[in-house]
């Protein structure tokens, strides 16, 4: 697209190579997916942007609710008795929770805590809930949203309070619970790769990365087109530790009392973050079309000397035939020049794009257009729904391709700490390299060169740690979000 041809919202958009900071934020206004509110840190998400959170919902719930969860909901509010039962995890979250403690004029006897997350309210819940090896599992995710206190905040990455799912269950033995983590993981795996095309990478976090009060914390570690990485999501296995502070017990199979053994997992707004990331461009959203609002717009192209009924009549035909093939528009605005909503159209990342005036019909046929590549098709009218489903499939597919291939490239390997301090300072991305284990070196290495380790993939591959020597496991490195 010629830069002259741009309109003024495009032209506002800084250039990725620019200051990729910029560029993300000015792609979030300009496409109309959030705003600032009047409450500092705090995001506006407007319509489209709420409606691309809508369709990764839907997508997810399905996924969640196929492996036999059920949707809950649990108070906002939390007691602070409850909240300081959980010592580690207090302590974790202690900077980042808000308060409320008064009502109206009247102070209030207790303070209540704004829900940073929901493992006091929901153990405090599930202790009342469970009392036989009949009750479990349990297997309950909410849908909610949550507050943490942010001293540095960006749009759908970082904000003081966000959306997001929470999955809660309850378990009989240590096997079990592991089960779900892992199973939640690949659940979260799959959902990310084949609907939102952004390809990760899977493992543990270490004990220092891991969340407060966790057995073990695993990770989905995707890679930004500016070489950074973002936790795209985590699955925790709780063991017993939230079980003996809310004393979640249960009469087992042998008649003795044990406590139960839990998980927790969820994702965030914080995905469509990773969209925008993972597959924008210079003109702005690229959205795969799996989760886009809207998969095909169509723009009709007015004419002179009363060929406007014609194009109106056709259109509306159209749009009637596609509208069981994907989730279509037309932009029937007369206030705009056909260039100006092309623009429009391809900022907001729409995948594909009908262009059809009179000329066209007289030819029956339309012009189509994909963001993903901008190639340019002209196809017959008979022929369009059954090509738009194969488009939409092939878009689908390429960005998944391009963000893989992207990923891959930006993955190197450093065999010692100069290798990976180089690697980190220059080029970015992720760094595979073998780590011994100990927190030392893990902390050493994030002082000097601001990488921190990712994940700890599942393969069992070993090797000299790039900092000390010592033989450990191969790990991602990488500078994050």
């Amino acid at each position: 697209m010629a830069t002259e041809k741009r309109n003024n919202f495009v032209k506002a958009i800084t250039g990725k190579s620019v200051d990729f900071r910029r560029w993300y934020t000015d792609v979030i206004f300009a496409a109309q997916l959030a705003d600032y509110s009047p409450v500092k840190g705090c995001m506006v998400i407007r319509p489209y942007g709420y409606a691309l959170w809508e369709n990764m919902k839907m997508l997810l719930d399905v996924k969640i609710k196929e492996t036999g969860h059920e949707n809950a909901y649990f108070p906002l509010f939390v007691p602070e008795s409850l909240l300081a039962k959980e010592a580690e995890h207090i302590e974790g979250f202690a900077p980042e929770v808000a308060w409320v403690t008064h009502a109206g004029e009247e102070k209030l006897e207790e303070r209540l805590a704004i829900r940073p997350t929901s493992e006091a309210i929901i153990g405090s819940m599930y202790a009342k809930w469970i009392d036989s090896w009949r009750d479990l599992p349990v297997l309950i995710n909410q849908w909610a949203n949550v507050v943490r206190w942010e001293k540095v905040t960006r749009p759908f990455l970082r904000t003081t309070e966000f959306l997001w799912q929470e999955g809660h269950t309850v378990h009989r033995t240590e096997d079990d619970a592991e089960e779900e983590t892992l199973k939640m993981l690949n659940v979260y795996k799959d959902f990310i790769e084949n609907n939102l095309a952004v390809p990760v990478y899977i493992g543990k976090k270490t004990e220092r990365e891991k969340f407060a009060g966790a057995l073990r914390t695993y990770t989905l570690e995707a890679l930004m087109s500016d070489g950074k990485a973002l936790q795209a999501g985590t699955s925790h296995n709780l063991g017993q530790h939230f079980a003996k502070v809310f004393d979640i017990t249960f009469q087992d199979m042998d008649g003795k009392r044990k406590f139960a053994w839990q998980t927790s997992w969820g994702v965030s707004t914080r995905l469509v973050g990773a969209l925008i990331m993972t597959h924008g461009d210079d003109s702005g959203l690229i959205l795969p079309p799996k989760v886009a609002p809207i998969q095909t717009i169509i723009v009709p192209i007015l004419g002179k000397n009363g060929s406007d009924c014609v194009v109106e009549k056709k259109v509306s035909e159209i749009k009637k035939m596609l509208a069981d093939t994907c989730r279509v528009k037309v932009d029937w605005r007369r206030e705009h020049r056909v260039g100006w909503k092309f623009n429009e159209w391809e900022l907001r990342g729409v995948p594909l794009r009908i262009e059809i005036g009179p000329k066209d019909i007289q030819k029956n046929q339309v012009v189509l257009v994909r963001r993903d590549t901008h190639e340019k098709e002209f196809i017959p009218i008979n022929k369009l729904k059954s090509i738009i489903t194969k488009t939409l499939t092939d878009i689908q597919t390429n960005l998944l391709e391009r963000a893989v291939n992207f990923r891959d490239e930006n993955t190197r390997e450093a065999s010692n700490f100069e290798e990976l301090a180089s690697v980190i300072d220059g080029k970015q991305g992720f760094v595979k390299a073998f780590w011994c284990g100990s927190e030392d070196c893990e902390v050493e290495i994030k002082e000097e060169t601001m990488a921190t380790i990712r994940c700890v993939p599942f393969g069992k591959e070993r090797g000299k740690c790039v900092l000390c020597g010592k033989t450990g496991p191969m790990v991602y490195f990488a500078k994050a979000y």
